[in-house]
């Protein structure tokens, strides 16, 4: 059924996107269902470092008075301010010890959805020789659309994992209508039942 198994090689890396206590069901701008991203998500984690490939995990990283949030006018309610229990990584995520973290929309009066806006992503993963990104987390249809379109901008090969990402569908269907934009820019959908390394690992 799986006619093109993915080979990973040194030029790929992994970007886990905005896994964070305010975006998983509970928190102030909750998700859902993006707790069933974590197990998917720790098996390619668990992959990529395994075969000694970076991995990265952005996360929003907001000022109390970000621009972003209703009080000053923005779109949501606050969420993931800097330093507090909200903006934290899931303690039930295996991060590999030398994994990076991008902080992103750390200023109060800009925004940014894109794990690559304003951050120095682009070049850290050039400087590594990485021209392949595999995209997971939350959300599909904000900060992982955004961050595909910035990888696509910026040249990168992307990978989509649909199954390691849920979407917030304000409007219903959001989340479809950005993998639909997402493989229109040329990312190639994958699951992981797609890695060659995983089909081959025993149960």
């Amino acid at each position: 059924m799986h006619m093109n198994p993915i080979q990973l090689n040194e030029t790929d890396a992994l970007l886990v996107i905005d896994m964070q206590y305010d975006f998983l069901p509970g928190g102030s701008l909750g998700v859902p269902r993006g707790d069933e991203v974590l197990a998917p998500i720790n098996s390619l984690m668990g992959l990529f470092a395994g075969r000694g490939l970076p991995v990265y995990a952005s996360r929003d990283w907001h000022p109390e008075d970000h621009c972003s949030f209703t009080a000053r006018g923005g779109p949501w309610p606050p969420h993931c301010v800097a330093d507090t229990e909200g903006a934290a990584f899931s303690k039930e995520l295996a991060f590999p010890a030398d994994m990076v973290t991008i902080s992103k929309a750390d200023s109060a009066d800009a925004d940014a959805y894109s794990a690559f806006n304003g951050t120095a992503l682009a070049d850290h993963l050039r400087q590594h020789g990485v021209t392949r990104v595999f995209v997971c987390g939350l959300a599909t249809d904000y900060c992982v659309l955004n961050t595909v379109i910035d990888a696509r901008e910026n040249g990168f090969e992307v990978v989509i994992l649909p199954e390691a990402m849920r979407a917030v569908d304000v409007a219903a269907g959001d989340g479809e209508r950005a993998i639909a934009r997402m493989a229109g820019l040329g990312a190639r959908l994958a699951e992981l039942a797609d890695f060659a390394d995983l089909r081959a690992t025993p149960a």
